[in-house]
């Protein structure tokens, strides 16, 4: 995805933040996302519908999702996320961000620090594997990085308290 070029808005903290904020409104869990050209390819497991249990019910019916989401598919998720945000700050009731809008978020926040060529992750249980594309001395390479939960809670509250919450 050519994620650095077009508008200022457009890197991986605002484009991996409306992407969490779509996987915690399809109640994914145990995600993969893989950078293309065009987009992500994404993948998670799900409730299967009409399932009674929550999701951490080992009884639970779950099953695998993947779907493409394109440049276009992101500009619009990024467009209504700033809806939200401004909804949030406005007189309406605030809706509440997930854990996907706010670990992609600070994520991209690191992802941007970096400067990538693409990435690729998967989460499980609050747990991150990040790989990135780098441009390096040697050429291009792959950069692997791990982030524990107690990581990503870390910087999570780092980021709110950032933004004054």
């Amino acid at each position: 995805m050519r994620i650095y070029e077009g508008a200022p808005r457009q890197n991986y903290s605002e484009v991996l933040r409306s992407i969490g904020a779509v996987l915690d409104q399809r109640g994914l869990r145990e995600i993969t996302l893989n950078e293309t050209d065009d987009g992500f390819i994404v993948q998670g497991l799900a409730l299967m519908p009409d399932e009674e249990r929550p999701w951490n019910d080992p009884a639970a019916q779950l099953r695998k999702e993947t779907f493409v989401l394109r440049e276009d598919d992101i500009a619009r998720f990024m467009e209504e996320a700033i809806g939200r945000r401004q909804e949030r700050r406005g007189n309406r009731p605030a809706i509440p961000s997930g854990f996907y809008e706010l670990a992609l978020r600070v994520l991209g926040a690191y992802v941007d620090q970096q400067g990538p060529r693409d990435v690729f992750f998967f989460e499980q249980a609050g747990q991150f594997v990040v790989r990135l594309l780098m441009n390096t001395r040697e050429g291009m390479r792959h950069m692997l990085v791990e982030f524990t939960r107690e990581e990503i809670d870390a910087m999570i509250s780092v980021a709110q308290r950032g933004r004054g919450r």
